[in-house]
């Protein structure tokens, strides 16, 4: 009789597009007593051999086993059903704490002036249980014990185990929000590794059961959790233990001295979606996805969004990474964009941030402040002749690194500037950074004490100022000393439109009309030339897309082809 229980009490992920609010789950339990399973076992002898009819079945099936022996109960998600305990207590008004027991009471009240509850031992505890968060963690844990299969507990699920719902982790017995400290400012390594797990918003429903003896219903002591269903709210479910999907029941042994085994058996139930309905919300899910699609594709269009003709457009997606090296905490950056002559941008394009005050972390033998801070920046060129491709100047981003403390002490931390790169693609940059230094005692004796640093009245001073005229900058007698590092990510995109030479363009649609002796069609001769000319610059164009290697390679596959 030992192969008559099913053993797998692992829980079962399903994922459905039907709403929540449709599954049902049937649920039974059955005591097995002595004449039960010799009953079984005497049944499924018979059940082996070919020579015996219904008729000995019939007389060995138990007649009087319908009674508080076994219980069969449909429960639909978060539906409700009390226990012989919580009938009890929420009779009594006075024990009513939250609006949730004085809905129950009022419920409660119902059942007993009406014809009392459908179910004995099957009851359930839904989300918004107070009991659904405080069930102890060790009846969790030993849920998958009562079973006859025992399996070790991974490492995710020891740190799962303290796990709770986020919208009831904070709510207790009286509904009063603790007092805890809900942000750790200083972590630990052993706090980070303990608490870094998956925290998903799941909402929860226990299906439990009162296996205490006849007339000692309502014992806390004797609840035991039958089944546990799960879902995110985005298709998943998650039943523990699975849908037996006729296989053998599983088996369930109380604590205790008289040590009783239960039967149980966990059914979906659902009702099937017609054949006429899923087509039909096939049909709409199809319809949905193509307004959709149509929608994406209006909004971004079938060509790409080109400038004006002879115009560079630059655009930029950075993120200031990092700043190490500097000798104050609490640091962040205040930065902004210039353009040099013949560059413009849109009228709605800021060319300043600033970033957050940064707390820095000890790596090495160096401060490290992380900022991850991102900005966008997207500008214009425009040439002033149109035989002039080259771009003598780019845009130029200034910043300033500054400390701000807990006694409002404000000091320069560095000064430094990032030339936007020629070359498009991803760029890692480095800048180091200055500042301003005034000798003497008094100055450094301030900056410690009170803040306050020299600083400069104008930014790009850093570099060559954009307004200076003259041929040699000079910083004579200007003292500085180096402090640190800011580093950048930089993905940076170029497009254009190049001028044509309609001119040159002519005199080659000339040349080819004489050589074919002035054939008198020429409207269509220029139109065959103007595709021409096209497709040879989308040729050209494609092939500086492709990389060398595979250039090479064709080349000298043509080579041999042609040998």
């Amino acid at each position: 009789m030992t192969d008559c229980w099913n053993t797998d009490t692992g829980e079962a992920v399903y994922r459905s597009r039907d709403a929540i609010k449709n599954l049902k789950i049937k649920v039974r339990i059955e005591r097995v007593t002595s004449t039960s399973a010799l009953t079984q076992h005497l049944q499924q002898q018979f059940l082996s051999r070919q020579d015996r009819g219904a008729i000995e079945l019939e007389t060995l099936s138990s007649q009087g086993q319908t009674g508080d022996n076994e219980e069969e109960l449909v429960v639909g998600w978060q539906e409700k059903f009390f226990s012989q305990y919580e009938m009890e207590l929420f009779q009594n008004e006075a024990a009513c704490q939250t609006p949730l027991d004085r809905q129950y009471h009022t419920e409660v009240k119902a059942l007993n002036r009406g014809k009392g509850r459908r179910n004995r031992r099957i009851f359930t505890y839904t989300d918004h249980d107070r009991y659904t968060s405080c069930l102890p963690v060790h009846q969790l844990q030993h849920a998958t014990d009562i079973f006859t299969t025992k399996s070790n507990p991974t490492f995710l699920a020891e740190r799962m185990a303290s796990v709770r719902h986020r919208r009831q982790e904070r709510r207790t017995m009286d509904s009063s929000v603790p007092k805890s400290k809900i942000i750790n400012w200083e972590p630990t390594e052993e706090f980070v590794r303990n608490r870094h797990v998956v925290n998903n918003v799941m909402q929860t429903m226990h299906i439990m059961g009162d296996l205490g003896a006849s007339g000692r219903l309502g014992q806390k002591e004797n609840e035991c959790l039958l089944a546990t269903i799960k879902t995110d709210g985005c298709g998943t479910v998650i039943v523990k233990p699975d849908f037996n999907k006729g296989k053998e029941p599983y088996r369930i042994v109380t604590e205790g001295e008289r040590r009783e085994v239960w039967r149980l058996t966990v059914e979906n139930v659902s009702a099937c979606m017609k054949p006429e309905d899923k087509v039909r919300e096939q049909n709409m899910y199809k319809d949905l996805y193509i307004r959709h699609k149509e929608y994406l594709n209006s909004l971004v269009g079938q060509d790409f969004e080109m400038p004006p003709l002879g115009i560079l457009r630059y655009m930029t997606n950075g993120e200031i990474v990092s700043a190490q090296g500097f000798e104050y905490d609490n640091l962040y950056i205040h930065f902004f964009m210039e353009l040099p002559n013949n560059w413009s941008s849109r009228p709605f394009q800021s060319m300043s941030g600033v970033t957050q005050t940064c707390r820095t972390k000890t790596l090495g033998k160096e401060n490290v402040a992380f900022f991850s801070y991102p900005f966008h920046f997207e500008a214009f060129y425009m040439t002033e002749k149109e035989s002039d491709h080259s771009v003598p100047q780019w845009p130029v981003l200034y910043f300033k690194v500054l400390s701000l403390d807990s006694w409002q002490r404000y000091r320069t931390e560095g000064y430094g500037y990032l030339l936007f790169p020629a070359m498009p693609g991803k760029h890692t940059m480095t800048c180091h950074t200055w500042r301003p230094l005034q000798m003497g005692t008094v100055s450094a004796l301030r900056r410690f004490f009170i803040g306050g640093s020299p600083e400069l009245e104008d930014h790009s001073y850093v570099r060559i100022p954009g307004t200076f005229k003259g041929e040699r900058l000079s910083r004579f007698g200007f003292c500085t000393e180096t402090t640190g590092s800011v580093t950048f990510n930089l993905n940076c995109i170029q497009q254009a439109r190049a001028f044509v030479d309609t001119a040159m363009l002519k005199k080659r649609r000339q040349r080819v009309f004489d050589q074919l002796g002035g054939f008198s069609q020429q409207g269509a001769v220029c139109t065959i030339l103007e595709a021409f000319q096209r497709a040879r610059k989308k040729m050209q164009e494609a092939r500086k897309s492709l990389p060398q290697d595979l250039i090479s390679s064709a080349s000298q596959l043509q080579i041999e082809s042609s040998a």
